[in-house]
């Protein structure tokens, strides 16, 4: 029986062969694709600059281009750390402030919005931004959310977990940073409260109610070792926060669906048949 002890360890990863597995995934989809390289927007956290320098190894920093997308409340800190993190890789940046158009919609039309509205606005407005250079330049979108975010549906649906490929998408929270770590990235990125800058003082964790680190041992049991939230429980972890846990990861598996569809055939896409990948 796998003790609450034991989970950290089992958490522990393989640093230098989760760098060449998820390389060799980057610039497999890229050769396959027919492209030209990837678009990443790079928000001066640690999960945005992962996947950059991961691009960055993969296909050269000369065919990354890195966007940095403000908004007029953002984090001053936040632009500086991910140009540094460009810096260090020595990848394309271009900065696009998204101020005009989010104001342009709820100063006109929705004046009594709350904070969470304008914050998934923002997200999919950013994502509109990436596909859009992406078609410029003949790119991939790269998606920068982790295992942790995906399962907890922590994310803006057709926002941040919209993306061509993503390579994050695998590691639970703690492994972002344990790969960070080992590429060398910036200390006060990979060490930083993680936020995603949607309104100042936000942080995940103070918006979910707990730790990452938490949320990585308790999905883990429950999702890769297949527990239910009583055996996790027993095994030493909080009543109130597996009970959450749990509640965010089965509320939310619409987003880490595609569309829909009706069935009205004997195949239809996304449900009866899936195309073999090349």
């Amino acid at each position: 029986m796998i003790r609450k002890e034991d989970v950290r360890d089992r958490l522990r990863l393989n640093a230098e062969l989760a760098e060449r597995v998820l390389s060799s995934f980057i610039k497999d989809a890229v050769q396959t694709t027919g492209t030209e390289g990837v678009v990443v927007g790079l928000s001066g956290g640690v999960d945005s600059a992962l996947a950059t320098a991961l691009a960055a190894r993969a296909l050269g920093p000369d065919r990354v281009l890195a966007l940095l997308l403000p908004y007029r409340t953002s984090a001053a800190e936040s632009t500086e750390d991910g140009r540094e993190v460009a810096a260090q890789l020595a990848v394309e940046t271009r900065t696009i402030d998204i101020s005009p158009m989010i104001d342009a919609y709820f100063d006109e039309n929705e004046t009594d919005a709350e904070q969470l509205r304008r914050g998934n606005k923002m997200a999919r407005e950013r994502m509109g931004i990436l596909f859009d250079q992406a078609k410029k330049r003949r790119a991939l979108v790269l998606g920068t959310s982790n295992k942790t975010e995906i399962l907890l549906g922590y994310s803006t649906i057709f926002g941040d977990n919209a993306s061509s490929i993503n390579p994050l998408g695998d590691l639970y929270k703690q492994q972002v940073w344990q790969l960070a770590e080992h590429l060398s990235l910036p200390k006060q990125v990979v060490e930083k409260k993680p936020s995603a800058d949607l309104w100042p003082g936000q942080t995940d964790e103070g918006e979910l109610g707990f730790a990452y680190r938490t949320a990585d041992e308790v999905l883990y049991l429950m999702f890769d070792r297949g527990l239910s939230a009583g055996e996790v429980v027993e095994r030493g972890y909080d009543t109130d926060v597996v009970t959450r846990i749990e509640q965010l990861e089965r509320n939310n598996r619409f987003k880490r669906r595609l569309m829909l569809i009706a069935r009205l055939s004997g195949s239809a896409i996304n449900l009866d048949r899936e195309i073999p990948r090349d």
